[in-house]
């Protein structure tokens, strides 16, 4: 059994996480700023640690992470329009994430990211979507430059529908969507596959089992 510290634990996406992780044999610590969610989450099956990301340093992260043998860094800044917490969530907890991992030596850790961000942002978008790209490809690049076991996963647009088992994966795939019940089946198998360590890949709904598509790019 791994334990597989999860940050941002009570995510869309870590919801769906934490019963994979769980019948892969493995056992999820959920971290959360909230106490409130330690229930739901531990019915999930996961432990439940509090971080704060946003308020709390990198010592307090890698006590958090202390134990662990990998770190899923899936927080997110959230819809809402705050643009300050693109910078203080998905960035800011991404390097504070990196750089606790590799103070407490967890050498896994895989980042969930967004589809394109390194392509320029069209003229006229809306600030609210540039700075969360921005934080997205900088959080990115933070991890791609650290001496961790890194993948990166950068999904398509997500939605609540049921899971296939299937998606479209490359280094670059067209726009399109994804359940967000693969993208947590996909962490899966990423974390139990090193041939997948030092990949960064763009992944939709598609027609490929996830272990084939992984396998065609390994």
């Amino acid at each position: 059994m791994s334990r597989i510290a999860i940050v941002g634990g009570h995510g869309k996406i870590a919801r769906l996480l934490i019963p994979q992780l769980v019948d892969a044999g493995h056992q999820p610590v959920a971290l959360v700023r909230n106490p409130d969610y330690r229930e739901e989450l531990e019915n999930l099956g996961a432990e439940v640690g509090i971080l704060d990301i946003e308020q709390d340093t990198v010592d307090v992260f890698a006590a958090a992470f202390a134990g662990a043998d990998a770190v899923v860094f899936a927080a997110g800044g959230g819809a809402d329009g705050n643009i300050e917490r693109k910078k203080t969530v998905d960035l800011g907890g991404s390097v504070k994430s990196i750089a606790a991992a590799t103070s407490a030596g967890v050498r896994r850790f895989v980042q969930i990211s967004a589809i394109a961000v390194d392509n320029p942002v069209a003229d006229g978008a809306d600030d609210t979507w540039v700075a969360y790209v921005n934080a997205k490809r900088d959080a990115d690049i933070a991890l791609r430059d650290s001496t961790l076991d890194w993948t990166i996963v950068r999904p398509g647009g997500l939605t609540d529908d049921d899971p296939t088992g299937q998606i479209e994966l490359a280094e670059s795939v067209e726009r399109g969507k994804i359940p967000r019940a693969d993208v947590a089946a996909l962490i899966v198998t990423a974390l139990d596959n090193p041939s997948t360590i030092g990949k960064q890949w763009e992944v939709v709904g598609g027609s490929t089992p996830i272990d084939d598509a992984i396998s065609a790019l390994v």
